[in-house]
């Protein structure tokens, strides 16, 4: 009867900590920052001890991002120094990438050898990115001129921030970045679309050969496919510590207090991006008929490893997984999650539309709506092939700037809050892509009704 109660024990416990927090903080009580602290982790302990009941790691996950925020809060510097930790956790993820996308695609084209499939999932899911990006591109803009997070701002009296410079990309360069020169070269720098190609032509290429030939490698396809989600489920035992470091990182170098900084451009973005998931992503699960309980529940883990590393590539091998769960076959969820990673950043796509719109607010200069739709337009293609560029989305924006003769320096602004930014815009990234999947397994009428999630226990 005790340990049912932990669950209510806990809540209360977070609530008066919160409370006390925020008294404090606006002085309408005076309380000691030690005792603040001590009331917090005693909140935390209790957390703790609901983890130890409910034994899943989607839980426990969820636990260590607000373990990892009081650390970074209240060790600022002990923090940043666990970010070694999180670099290790994605560093294992990379790893499980490339292997685990050949060996599903392989399989799953070469094992049916339906290759009209292949064809009808690639015009499908392209058809369906296209629109769905679309949309949030006109949110992102709506948002924006509707807040005008950008007017009244002042430029900087110096800039000492710089990016990587990246050329300009032709549509040329975009279309030659999807096929890869080396494979080796492409896993290497994690060109995830690349490797989906080079498997998706050996997997067809698979399939044309005779079956004596065939069926060794399909054997050791299927093989490496299993071990490599047996692999998976290894390294996300170790996904509650390399989370955990990296919100603690994130807090203990940025510090709470840059909440209250460019918060209306922040708050813009999450609104947008809630509308966006509120207004197009639940009325199509709706209507496609999603089992929305049980999607939330798989897309849980994901999206919460997704926000605390600002890496969809970190929650791409877990995301493939609970779809599998879910009941999307494992050839649709290997071809459409990966395609969806260049060509469904439904997160990114609003955001570029949002942020250049800002830029143009804070230089002051006045756009119509027609000049609007030529820079976001532009944005949305240039988006395509540069997620391997670090800090890509700012990047990106800076080309755009010199390319219509927009000042750089609101783009150092949004560079202060980029990372709290790119948790949510990288968290709705991997939540389209894994509604994707099972839209398309709809569309193709092989969703698997029935199928039993099972959670990863600890």
């Amino acid at each position: 009867m005790k340990l049912k109660r932990i669950p209510l024990i806990a809540s209360i416990a977070i609530f008066i900590a919160a409370l006390l927090t925020l008294l404090s903080h606006y002085q309408i009580l005076s309380i000691s920052e030690p005792i603040l602290m001590i009331v917090r982790w005693l909140a935390i302990g209790t957390l703790i001890a609901y983890g130890f009941q409910k034994k899943s790691l989607t839980t426990w996950i969820l636990l260590s991002m607000v373990i990892g925020s009081e650390i970074g809060n209240d060790f600022p510097e002990f923090g940043v120094n666990l970010q070694v930790l999180s670099k290790i956790f994605l560093k294992m993820i990379k790893t499980i990438v490339a292997p685990l996308l050949f060996a599903t695609l392989v399989y799953g084209i070469a094992g049916h050898s339906d290759l009209k499939q292949v064809g009808r999932m690639g015009w499908k899911s392209l058809l369906y990115f296209e629109v769905v990006t679309t949309i949030a591109l006109f949110i992102g803009l709506l948002a924006i001129n509707i807040s005008k997070a950008g007017v009244g701002i002042q430029p900087p009296i110096a800039i000492t921030e710089t990016l990587q410079k990246v050329e300009p990309q032709t549509t040329t360069d975009i279309i030659l970045h999807i096929f890869p020169e080396n494979i080796a070269k492409s896993i290497a720098e994690g060109q995830v679309l690349q490797v989906v190609v080079f498997s998706i032509l050996f997997g067809i290429a698979l399939a044309m050969v005779r079956e004596d030939k065939r069926k060794p490698m399909l054997k050791a396809a299927e093989s490496l496919s299993e071990v490599m989600f047996k692999f998976t489920n290894i390294v996300m035992l170790f996904a509650p510590i390399g989370v955990g470091a990296a919100i603690a990182y994130t807090v203990g170098h940025m510090g709470l207090g840059i909440l209250l900084n460019l918060f209306q451009l922040l708050a813009t973005l999450y609104v947008a991006l809630i509308a966006f998931i509120l207004l197009v992503l639940f009325p199509i699960a709706l209507f496609t008929g999603v089992p929305i309980k049980k999607f939330l529940k798989a897309v849980a883990g994901p999206i919460s490893i997704a926000f605390a590393t600002t890496s969809s590539e970190a929650a791409l091998p877990r995301a493939m997984e609970e779809m599998e769960k879910l009941g999307v076959p494992r050839k649709i969820v290997a071809f459409v999650i990966p395609t969806g990673y260049s060509f469904n950043l439904d997160g990114t796509t609003l955001y570029l539309a949002l942020a250049a719109i800002f830029v143009a607010q804070a230089a002051g200069i006045d756009m119509s709506l027609g000049q609007q739709l030529i820079i976001v337009f532009t944005l949305m293609l240039t988006s395509k092939g540069v997620a391997g560029v670090p800090r890509a989305s700012l990047v990106i924006l800076l080309g755009t700037a010199a390319s219509f003769n927009l000042p750089v320096w609101p783009i150092f602004i949004i560079l202060g809050i980029d990372e709290l930014m790119d948790m949510a815009r990288t968290s709705v990234n991997v939540l389209g892509n894994c509604l994707a999947t099972v839209v398309i397994a709809k569309w193709e009428g092989e969703f698997d009704e029935n199928a039993t999630q099972e959670e990863i226990l600890l």
